[in-house]
């Protein structure tokens, strides 16, 4: 596996393999300059198949690529899963097949058990955190396995930080309307919109499940996307931008 790629920090058990690729490592030239993974940002195709291969090998197993819509859609996914499935969230209790999401700013969340029997990831950009895909991730981990909330793990990977991420009060209505304690997650800004922290917002919908043991991004800037050009992609700041990926899977 790349060097350069991240490799979460968490007490995941040994049979659980997980990752978050950066730039490097591809052939793509140009905006998505590097190992581009997406395959709809106008990146020459041929390309962005042989950056995939280079994933599939580095990883030595099939990463699963959905078709996002920043939804709540929860794939269960097996040997015979597609690429470009739609769902913005996935699991599986299969081994040999990796749940992988692309990112570009948005952020990925990975999730596994203590007892390693099942993995699952998520794409929560604003919108399909405000309507709930992680909620609808761990509602699908607890029906797949007899998996109590309080044995899941999740990692937070990398994503724009909460000094480039500027909304307007629509998004923070948005989410303070659900939970009047996320207001401090939102910093106001002169020209009345706010700098969101999206990563704190994702972590108070996962404690307000239960779910305590998460681990990843804290909301400083090596974690952030747009402030690290060599390092990540970042469609807020490149407008046309490769795509990175987040991916687990048991081994």
């Amino acid at each position: 596996m790349n060097t350069d790629w991240l490799q979460p920090q968490w007490q995941a058990p040994s049979g659980v393999r997980a990752f978050f690729s950066t730039r490097q490592g591809g052939v793509s030239t140009g905006p998505c300059a590097g190992l581009n993974l997406g395959d709809h940002v106008g990146d020459d195709l041929a390309a962005v198949a042989e950056n995939r291969a280079r994933l599939q090998r580095a990883l030595g197993v099939r990463p699963v690529f959905l078709r996002q819509v920043h939804g709540t859609a929860v794939a269960l996914l097996d040997s015979e899963t597609v690429d470009g499935t739609v769902a913005d969230a996935c699991i599986s209790v299969q081994r040999g097949v990796a749940c992988t999401i692309m990112v570009a700013d948005c952020l990925p969340l990975l999730f596994t058990t203590l007892s390693g029997d099942l993995v699952g990831a998520a794409h929560a950009g604003w919108r399909g955190l405000a309507a709930g895909v992680l909620e609808s991730t761990v509602q699908q981990m607890i029906r797949a396995t007899p998996t109590p909330v309080s044995d899941i793990l999740v990692w937070l990977g990398p994503c724009i930080g909460p000094g480039a991420f500027e909304v307007g009060p629509e998004v923070r209505d948005a989410f303070v309307g659900q939970d009047a304690g996320s207001a401090p997650c939102f910093a106001p800004q002169v020209n009345g919109k706010f700098l969101a922290d999206l990563a704190a917002l994702a972590r108070r919908r996962l404690d307000a499940m239960g779910v305590t043991r998460v681990y990843g991004n804290d909301g400083s800037l090596a974690w952030c996307t747009v402030s690290n050009p060599s390092r990540f992609f970042s469609h807020r700041r490149d407008r046309v931008s490769g795509r990175m990926a987040a991916g687990i899977w048991l081994d």
